[in-house]
């Protein structure tokens, strides 16, 4: 394996594909490896939530040239939603709220709500999110109890297998577009269903054809492997 730490001016640059591990901002990453691999010129391929685990892109030096390329794969999900109960981020970030005790929903109504977000349709962002409204992230604003108008957004969903694992749990697999945000997916899931629902967990396992795999290195306990561009 080629010198990852060259001088950047002579570095044609790497694609780092990093298992995130949960709390760690993609942010976070960026400045890990720009310390501990000594990399001047470092960026991401689209935020992985901090409640979130998984497939990370990292490129270095002059492969950033292919941030927006990878922004535009399609990603696939692993993950499992809480029906019964709702959040203020859709996901764990905010406590709980809204908990119905006792709740009943059938295979039947699972089936019927997951068909209805198959394919294109429209998806309002949340406001615990990294899109920004006059330079500052919608979720410092959100974190903050402020509620900025939005405008939904085209997404387009191709798989979407779930299945019920407890009568408050459904875990879940889903391949959507870019710019899908799979906790707005879950609170969504719950309201169709009437009871209300979060992202518990989640998963990133694949975007475009990247996929979580084997992972040579480590630092800081963050797994991470080089992906030989050809360079």
């Amino acid at each position: 394996m080629p010198d990852i730490t060259q001088k950047s001016e002579n570095n044609p640059g790497k694609i780092f594909l990093i298992d995130k591990p949960l709390n760690f901002t993609s942010a976070d990453i960026v400045r890990i490896f720009k310390r501990e691999l000594n990399l001047k010129k470092v960026g991401h391929s689209g935020t992985l939530d901090p409640k979130a685990t998984g497939l990370l892109i990292l490129c270095s030096d002059k492969m950033t040239k292919k941030i927006n390329e990878f922004i535009d794969y399609d990603k696939e999900y692993e993950g499992i939603i809480r029906i019964g109960a709702k959040t203020k981020s859709f996901d764990t970030e905010t406590e709980e709220e809204d908990i119905i005790e006792k709740f009943d929903v059938s295979d039947e109504e699972i089936e019927k709500v997951r068909e209805s977000f198959m394919g294109e349709t429209e998806q309002m962002p949340p406001m615990f999110s990294a899109l920004k409204h006059k330079g500052k992230p919608l979720y410092k604003l959100a974190r903050k109890g402020k509620e900025i108008e939005r405008q939904p957004r085209k997404i387009n969903i191709t798989e979407f297998d779930i299945k019920k694992i407890s009568d408050t749990e459904l875990s879940f697999r889903i391949s959507s577009s870019k710019g899908t945000y799979i906790r707005t997916i879950a609170s969504d899931f719950g309201q169709k269903l009437g009871v209300g629902g979060y992202l518990k967990e989640l998963r990133r396992t694949r975007i475009g054809d990247f996929r979580l795999g084997e992972f040579e290195l480590t630092a800081r306990e963050i797994r991470y492997t080089v992906f030989d561009s050809g360079s």
